[in-house]
């Protein structure tokens, strides 16, 4: 099997969806054999036989998900080969981190991008994230590699279906989600994003998740030390990802003094735009694909973490900060300062400048319309009203 490229036939490798080839291929690459923590390898192997027996992916799907998982397993690699070289990354403290929550399509993104304008907080970037680990020979001073193997990766995302720029605005060097750092943990919903692994889901929402906010922290270390060496000097980080909510109280147990920041909006509107945007990313890799299946496994994943975030919310109330998506849209500068009071954090000119400047380079109308309903994906209002009663009875209705 091949793709088209011009006149040009490019035909796609066929690989061994398995735990020990792309352990063996990881090394040979790199030429190292430490990868940390044995946690990551029961839910590498849990995905991997999800990927292989219920994604129904095409050649270039599997091709697609073995340099995927392959890159992880080479960034795991580098990152420990950074820290024996420098074992004082493992010193970095990461102190009273700000995290933003809530469903996807709640304008997480459009807010931690303009908070991210603050350059008193360190906000992961999407090539960061990507790649944690720069190559052992990079010297902080040319042009990190890693920036420019994101613009690629980007722009063939976009090649190939460019209906994802509707629905999240892609770019390799502003703030992203640290759903990807998770990633490299294998406990994670992105395969679920990027994918039908109903097994893996299953296991990551069954299982115990700290060692995966464990290796969080680690990267963020890693990350930490990077960026001083590169010259940044921050307060804290400033970390975003709808997956949170899934495991919030994992989240708190292993960095106590987080704020959390939930953005709201009704999952009558939100639900179906999640739908639509992870249909989107499992049609590049299958030909096969049920809007139905895509709507139903996620609307039953955020209800349950949506259940989560609520029940954990009751337990530690001070950790927590509600900021409305309407209100984002409308007057951002507004729910920005009520973070900054929960942080206990000035509000500069300095600071508010560089947001407003972010705002006006970013308008949201530079970009298509995002355009679906819930009938695409078999949902009804009613269906999504019974499933999240209880959030939409605190916090929309």
């Amino acid at each position: 099997m091949g793709t088209e490229q011009g006149n040009t036939t490019v035909a796609i490798p066929a690989v061994d969806l398995s735990v020990a080839a792309l352990l063996r291929e990881a090394s040979e690459v790199t030429g190292l054999n430490d990868f940390g923590d044995d946690s990551f390898r029961e839910p590498l192997a849990v995905l991997l036989k999800s990927l292989n027996d219920e994604a129904n992916l095409n050649a270039g799907g599997r091709f697609g998900q073995y340099q995927r998982i392959l890159n992880i397993l080479i960034n795991r690699l580098r990152v420990e080969a950074w820290i024996a070289k420098h074992p004082e990354i493992l010193n970095e403290e990461i102190l009273a981190p700000v995290v933003i929550i809530g469903l996807q399509r709640t304008g997480s993104t459009f807010f931690h991008r303009i908070l991210a304008a603050d350059k008193r907080f360190y906000a992961p970037l999407w090539y960061e994230v990507r790649n944690p680990a720069p190559e052992l020979d990079w010297d902080f001073k040319t042009k990190d590699p890693r920036i420019s193997s994101a613009e690629a990766e980007v722009a063939a995302m976009l090649a190939a279906n460019p209906e994802i720029a509707a629905i999240h605005p892609m770019d390799p060097i502003a703030a992203d989600e640290d759903i990807l750092l998770l990633e490299h943990s294998f406990y994670s919903t992105v395969p679920d994003a990027f994918c039908n692994v109903p097994s893996y889901g299953k296991w990551n929402d069954e299982n115990d998740n700290t060692p995966a906010y464990q290796y969080l922290k680690r990267l963020l270390q890693f990350l930490q030390w990077q960026k001083k060496r590169s010259g940044q000097q921050a307060a804290c980080w400033l970390l975003k990802t709808p997956h949170h909510i899934h495991h919030i109280a994992t989240l708190l147990k292993v960095f106590p003094d987080a704020k959390i920041v939930q953005t709201h909006r009704d999952p009558l509107q939100t639900i179906p735009s999640a739908a639509s945007m992870n249909y989107n990313l499992w049609v590049l890799g299958s030909d096969d694909v049920d809007g139905k299946v895509v709507g139903d496994q996620w609307a039953a994943k955020y209800a349950r973490g949506t259940l989560h975030t609520l029940q954990t919310r009751d337990r530690q109330p001070e950790a927590f900060l509600d900021v409305w998506y309407k209100d984002t849209v409308a007057d951002p500068l507004s729910s920005v300062q009520k973070v900054y009071n929960f942080i206990g954090m000035e509000l500069t000119e300095a600071a508010q400048l560089a947001m407003e400047q972010h705002q006006e380079a970013n308008r949201r109308d530079s970009r298509p319309a995002h355009e679906y309903t819930l009938a695409q994906f078999g949902l009804t209002e009613a269906g999504l009203k019974a499933q999240f009663a209880e959030y939409r009875q605190r916090f929309v209705v």
